[in-house]
């Protein structure tokens, strides 16, 4: 069953995938908290808030602001779909250099993490899964 992305059941559904596979996924050895807003979200009110913790050694990401994030990015649904799901990163530099994602803080602690995912067969695994419950 797919959900609309960052929704609360896209939420719950990922969170389900990634904690099934959280014992074959090495750790992320950057501790970074980045708030998430989502700008023109086909649901509620128009504007998710929603944050990403790798603090606790593994990637959590759930709804809502958290208190003294190392970075805010703010951008449309489009793109933070493109920017989380799809995790093509010619389009996210794309969106990047043309201003459709604004970020705010230390810019440096994204491009660290992004260099730490592990890209291996396990983390596709794990991607493929949340891209095909995602509407």
């Amino acid at each position: 069953m797919s959900h609309l992305f960052l929704s609360p059941e896209w939420i719950a559904a990922a969170r389900g995938i990634r904690e099934r596979h959280e014992a074959n996924i090495p750790p992320i050895p950057v501790q970074i908290r980045i708030n998430v807003v989502a700008l023109g979200v086909p649901f509620g009110e128009g504007t998710v808030r929603a944050h990403i913790d790798t603090s606790e050694g593994g990637l959590s990401m759930d709804l809502g602001a958290i208190d003294s994030p190392d970075l805010t990015v703010t951008t449309d649904y489009d793109t933070a779909r493109q920017l989380f799901v799809d995790q093509d990163p010619a389009s996210t530099m794309q969106a990047f250099m043309s201003g459709r994602i604004k970020v705010e803080g230390d810019i440096t602690k994204i491009m660290a993490l992004q260099m730490s995912v592990p890209q291996d067969d396990r983390a596709e695994q794990v991607a493929a899964e949340i891209r095909a419950i995602t509407a």
